[in-house]
């Protein structure tokens, strides 16, 4: 079973709770699927505490739906309020997601090694590491370079015809440039500025799908 992340992100009316306006207090800005349009698991777990197999400390699990949840998020995302795994939602705000610590590392492992054959660059395999290397990882990528587990950034290195690539476990990491989550944090950080920090949120449900 593979695991998808469907949502959206919403802002606050600057006018709700006020007499002169009589609609929704959160409104829908946009879907996420055109932000963000991935699966990663160590994301996943970090953000929402879904498949969480790194071991970071999950900053939104299992919150449910939002009571003034906007009509439109509502109409993707009603069916989602359950609390499982494969069935939650949750939601978190630009303020939460403002104050990370790129810096953070999960409790379970220190990186992430991809390998790929360089005569197959579109055949990848990854496998979470822990301190010491596991040796049936050693034994497929070789003696990684000196020093990589303080490496703080990505190193790639050649062995036996495989393309072997290193990049450390930090939210910074998970969360960075290679993925796509600095689109969603570009949106919410641009609706921050007209709406507040606490103002703009990201909601979002999980499914299990089958994967053969």
């Amino acid at each position: 079973m593979g695991t998808d992340i469907h949502g959206g992100i919403e802002f606050r009316h600057p006018h709700a709770g006020t007499d002169y306006y009589d609609g929704e207090p959160w409104v829908t800005a946009m879907d996420l699927w055109p932000l963000y349009d991935e699966t990663d698991y160590a994301a996943f777990g970090l953000l929402f505490g879904v498949r969480n197999y790194v071991g970071f400390r999950p900053l939104a699990a299992g919150r449910g739906l939002p009571g003034d949840l906007s009509s439109d998020m509502r109409s993707t995302l009603g069916s989602w309020g359950g609390q499982g795994e494969a069935d939650g939602a949750s939601w978190i705000n630009w303020a939460e997601l403002a104050s990370i610590d790129p810096a953070t590392r999960p409790a379970d492992f220190v990186g992430r090694v991809t390998w790929h054959k360089k005569s197959q660059p579109a055949i990848r395999r990854s496998q979470l590491v822990s301190r010491p290397w596991p040796s049936a990882i050693l034994s497929t990528v070789g003696e990684p370079p000196a020093d990589l587990d303080s490496a703080p950034e990505r190193v790639e290195w050649t062995t036996d015809g495989l393309v072997c690539t290193y990049e450390p476990l930090t939210v910074g990491d998970v969360l960075g440039p290679t993925t796509h989550w600095p689109h969603v944090f570009a949106v919410m950080k641009a609706l921050a500025g007209r709406f507040g920090d606490d103002g703009v949120r990201l909601g979002r449900g999980v499914r299990l799908r089958r994967t053969r």
